[in-house]
């Protein structure tokens, strides 16, 4: 062996794939590559075109609340696969393969801190545990989510998305429909804004219950916000659907959401509607 070949062989180079993996990013939209440091730093907006990507519950809660402090609410105990599913996995198996992916117990995860001096709690509906469906877990959280805010004389801030209801649990998910309406019912009694930040995406029946009923409704740019797919309203009315059909700035176009948000900008209008919808008074009330 030649004394290059030595030195060479000395030096511990990490393997291709495994370097690239951590010093880029490529953009699902504009297939851009981007410094992976870049990426998050412009916290997961691709600087290229603008896309908001998908994050967790953590990155969430880091960007809105001061100081990067915050409490997790503990999740409520529910029944786990009630009706025995199996399709090619058990569902048991799936719940056990999400948990290991995400490190989450189910697909919503309530936390209680300040944003800009004020007390809130934030919901956020984890799209990577199961396409963010809502089961039996997701509707009991966000109705401890409801609650713990009504305890705190607080707002709620529920950031949506999901694919729909967890077809695992059948009827059982649809159930969490009316079940998170009557909450919000609670919440509206006690005087307190709910406010919804829908993500992309946000379909299915989470779009037919909590997601659509906020004091204030807020977009991320880009995200899809639906109930059924582009593919099926298209086959039923048999007529082709306008370009940008169900995105977020189409939906502010034709009224059905109150403003698009970029999420630099986003800790900063939470707390202005906080401010405008529970004045200070209020808390010390």
């Amino acid at each position: 062996m030649s004394w290059i070949d030595k030195v060479r062989n000395g030096i511990p180079f990490l393997p291709k794939r495994q370097s690239d993996d951590q010093l880029w990013h490529k953009c699902k939209k504009c297939e851009a590559m981007v410094f992976t440091r870049e990426w998050a730093e412009n916290l997961y907006v691709c600087p290229r075109c603008n896309h908001h990507d998908r994050i967790g519950a953590e990155e969430r809660f880091k960007q809105l609340f001061d100081r990067d402090e915050w409490e997790v609410l503990p999740a409520p105990q529910v029944r786990e696969d009630p009706l025995k599913f199996k399709d090619s996995k058990k569902y048991t198996d799936r719940m056990k393969q999400a948990r290991a992916k995400t490190g989450e117990k189910d697909a919503l995860i309530n936390a209680k801190g300040k944003i800009q001096g004020r007390e809130a709690v934030v919901g956020v509906q984890y799209f990577d545990f199961m396409g963010g469906s809502m089961g039996i877990a997701v509707g009991a959280a966000v109705v401890a989510g409801l609650r713990a805010a009504i305890a705190a004389k607080a707002p709620y801030i529920l950031f949506t998305a999901a694919g729909g209801a967890r077809m695992q649990e059948g009827i059982l998910s649809l159930m969490q429909m009316p079940r998170t309406t009557v909450a919000l019912q609670e919440m509206k009694e006690a005087g307190l804004p709910y406010i919804v930040v829908l993500t992309d995406p946000t379909t299915g029946g989470v779009t037919a219950s909590y997601a659509m009923l906020g004091d204030v409704q807020i977009a991320e740019p880009g995200a899809l916000i639906g109930f059924a797919g582009q593919r099926v309203i298209e086959q039923t009315i048999r007529e082709k659907l306008p370009d940008g059909f169900q995105r977020a700035e189409y939906l502010l176009e034709h009224g059905m959401i109150d403003m698009v948000v970029e999420r630099s900008a986003l800790k900063d209008r939470l707390g202005r509607l906080i401010d405008y919808l529970a004045p200070a008074e209020q808390d010390a009330a």
